[in-house]
């Protein structure tokens, strides 16, 4: 399951993008309303998270233009005002939830997992390409009976691969994406984690693989007897 993050808070992205990580999400963040747009028409998301008072573009207005396209994922908007009339108009304005700063952590993720059980874009949750699935509930890349577990980084990994094949991702947008445009970690983690991925694909026997375009990226492509 797919969250993106829209808080100019960096910390608090941050800490949010952890705690959903561990209840397994995949999660990007951006901190300004320009981005979450961005993000919003480039990606596929089940919950967005947006913060009302952005630069940019403020939350309200990400809200309607996201609303304006016709596309139902459920919003969950983040607010210092606690106000009746704005909770109102971030209702009115399509909005499905509204959570007022400061908020326990516990209820932001019940919230964010209830809006996710709510979306019927992603109802199911088995991802399948060629004659591999990847379980989004259960972190499993099976092959026939054959299957394997994958760690966070790995699923996240996959998901992207398994929901985009045949599109080559650089590596510094896969580190973007996966590790957050803040992450301390070397670009060469990229690599690594694709290797992890690869060898379990080996041990599944399937015939999906993770193929390296030179000077390009990695793409994920079906193996052609």
């Amino acid at each position: 399951m797919r969250v993106l993050i829209a808080e100019d808070e960096l910390e608090l992205a941050k800490g949010l993008k952890f705690l959903l990580e561990k209840n397994k999400f995949s999660v990007d963040i951006v901190y300004d309303g320009e981005a979450a747009l961005a993000c919003f028409e480039a990606g596929e998301y089940d919950v967005i998270v947006l913060d009302i008072m952005m630069p940019k573009a403020d939350g309200m207005e990400v809200l309607k233009a996201i609303r304006r396209t016709g596309a139902k994922v459920p919003i969950l908007m983040l607010t210092a005002k606690g106000e009746v009339e704005d909770r109102v108009a971030g209702l009115e304005a399509g909005a499905d939830d509204y959570l007022p700063k400061p908020f326990a952590t516990r209820e932001f993720i019940a919230r964010v997992k209830a809006l996710s059980r709510r979306n019927t874009a992603y109802a199911d949750l088995i991802l399948e390409f060629g004659d591999v699935r990847l379980d989004c509930n259960r972190y499993e890349l099976a092959c026939g009976p054959e299957s394997v577990r994958l760690n966070n980084k790995e699923f996240q990994l996959m998901e992207l691969f398994m929901r985009h094949p045949h599109f080559v991702f650089s590596t510094s947008h896969l580190m973007d994406k996966i590790w957050g445009q803040d992450s301390e970690a070397d670009l060469n983690v990229v690599w690594t984690y694709v290797g992890f991925i690869r060898k379990k694909l080996k041990r599944i026997g399937g015939s999906v693989e993770i193929r390296t375009a030179r000077g390009a990226g990695y793409s994920l492509e079906e193996v052609r007897c």
